[in-house]
């Protein structure tokens, strides 16, 4: 039976299995009861309880694994690990289609580019919406912040727009969330050729970072990496 949207989102207004959630959200790997219990102050058994409980309501997704990679007997009993559910939930009251109407914008523009790229108008919106990314982080980063505050600044501002920046390799940004991934598998060129746009407005914009908006796409991220100007564009 499909989990109600409503209440899977009302389970989290309790603050432990929010802070659980968040907590396993955020990493980038499956991640153990113990693990878990610990990142957030509590008992093994408490965090159990709410992990499974996030299963239940689709939040988190739940599997078994032998964390040591070893097999065959006197491996040990596999450990039942948690990692954040694939898709969407919303809610919308009165009920709305912002999804469709997306669907039918991205499939108009499309006809308007070549091979599903984005037009320049397109591109141009992006951009401008990059501008304000940026601007918004130079100013918390402050006029006279050096490139280390810069980039920080950077980071928050593209966490709270979605997008989970992680630095997965020394100066290097990924985004382990698309905030346009309701329209990534059917408009795939499109999206990642305007979020590209997007945030190299925000680069520009927020001045000195040493980054540039790199399009790689590959699974269970988003299409763009935020890398060193210095390494290989080619």
């Amino acid at each position: 039976m499909t989990p109600d949207p409503i209440r899977s989102i009302a389970r989290l207004d309790d603050p432990v299995r929010r802070s659980l959630y968040d907590w396993v959200a955020a990493q980038p790997d499956a991640v153990g009861r113990d693990e878990a219990a610990a990142a957030v102050g509590i008992s093994r058994a408490l965090a159990a309880f709410h992990l499974d409980r996030l299963v239940a309501d689709a939040l988190l997704t739940a599997e078994y694994r032998r964390r040591t990679g070893r097999s065959g007997p006197g491996a040990g009993r596999p450990a039942k690990l948690y990692r954040r559910a694939p898709g969407t939930i919303a809610v919308s009251l009165p009920s709305r289609d912002y999804a469709l109407a997306a669907r039918l914008l991205a499939e108009a523009v499309e006809r308007s580019g070549p091979e599903g790229m984005p037009p320049p108008p397109a591109r141009e919106a992006a951009r401008e919406a990059g501008l304000e990314l940026g601007r918004a982080s130079r100013a918390t980063a402050g006029p006279r912040a050096g490139r280390s505050r810069r980039r920080e600044a950077l980071v928050t501002t593209l966490s709270e727009r979605g997008y989970e920046p992680r630095e997965t390799n020394p100066g290097e940004l990924e985004l382990h969330n698309c905030p346009f991934d309701a329209l990534v598998d059917e408009h795939r060129p499109l999206v990642c050729g305007m979020n590209q746009a997007l945030l190299d407005g925000a680069l520009d914009a927020v001045g000195d970072t040493g980054l540039y908006a790199d399009l790689d796409p590959q699974p269970g991220r988003c299409c763009v990496v935020l890398r060193e100007a210095n390494q290989d564009r080619s």
